[in-house]
Parts: structure tokens; C-alpha cells; sequence
């Protein structure tokens, strides 16, 4: 996937090799969006419940559980009786905050990142103007993403 903003060419990670796309968003958000869904009704399921219910497969959604669960979104119950539960309120988690969570902090190219050694900035003593014109469509993707709860991602029908 490539998109084109402001005269500028975004390219997402790649994901899925079979099909050759790039996503900005993966599959791994896209999960953790779904196990939401599941347990938004405040209800104790089992992974295997969530499973069924979502179709996810079993080994990836474990990994995502963990993920949510150590930053207090979910909360992981040990045992016979045990399960996943929703902690968090899904009306004050973003979709920007669920990225980060499953994703870690993500930039739109390789200057973005905190600690890239940027050829340009060592020679010149200044940023170039491709990171600047960058910085400014990553703050823009980040406050837009900053926009979207998980809640109304899940259950409010949004118009073009």
C-alpha cells in the first residue's frame, strides 16, 4: 500500500509477503482491535473462547494477550476459572495507544526514529528538508490516530 500525502510518498512495513502489500496498520493491531471486540462486554473468556468467537489463531492471539495484559488493558486470570478481562475504558484508549502497544512507536520512515543517524544532519549540522516536510505528515498521522477510541473503532459507524 502506498499513500500519497501532500505530494509525499508513504510506504507501510511490509506484512503480508504472500500477498506482497504493506500495511501501516498489522495484523497484530488488527487482532488486538478484534480480542477487544470480544471482551468488550466486560465478560471473562478464555483465549480459546476469543478465538472461536474472532477466528484467530490460537499461538499469535496468546502473544497479543500478553501484550495488552502487561499494559494494563486486559487483565490475565490464571487457572480453571481463569480467562482475559477488559480493564481499560475503550472510550479513553486511541487507536494510536493500541498501535504502540502491539506495535511499539511507529514512524513513517527511518529519520522519524529516535535514535537514526542521519548522514544529512552529521554533514550539514541541520535537518533537511524531506525530514522536516516528513516530521510534519507524522505528527499529522499521530494526532489522527490520536482521534480514532478502540471504542468508536469498534461499535460507532463512521461516514467518508
Amino acid at each position: 500500500m502506498t499513500i500519497i500525502v501532500q505530494n509525499t510518498i508513504i510506504r507501510g512495513i511490509k506484512d503480508d509477503e504472500k500477498e506482497g502489500r504493506t500495511l501501516l496498520i498489522t495484523r497484530e493491531t488488527d487482532y488486538a482491535l478484534r480480542i477487544l471486540r470480544a471482551l468488550a462486554d466486560g465478560k471473562l473468556l478464555n483465549s480459546a473462547a476469543i478465538c472461536e468467537q474472532e477466528a484467530l489463531p490460537q499461538h499469535f492471539t496468546y502473544k497479543i494477550l500478553k501484550k495488552l495484559n502487561k499494559a494494563g488493558v486486559i487483565r490475565i486470570l490464571r487457572g480453571v476459572e481463569g480467562g482475559c478481562q477488559l480493564t481499560a475504558d475503550l472510550k479513553m484508549l486511541s487507536l494510536y495507544d493500541l498501535i504502540s502497544i502491539t506495535e511499539g512507536q511507529r514512524a513513517i520512515s527511518s529519520c522519524m526514529e529516535a535514535n537514526f543517524q542521519c548522514q544529512w544532519q552529521q554533514k550539514f549540522g541541520s535537518r533537511c528538508q524531506i525530514h522536516q516536510n516528513l516530521q510534519v505528515i507524522q505528527n499529522s498521522l499521530d494526532q489522527q490516530l490520536k482521534t480514532y477510541s478502540i471504542y468508536d473503532m469498534l461499535f460507532k459507524e463512521k461516514s467518508c
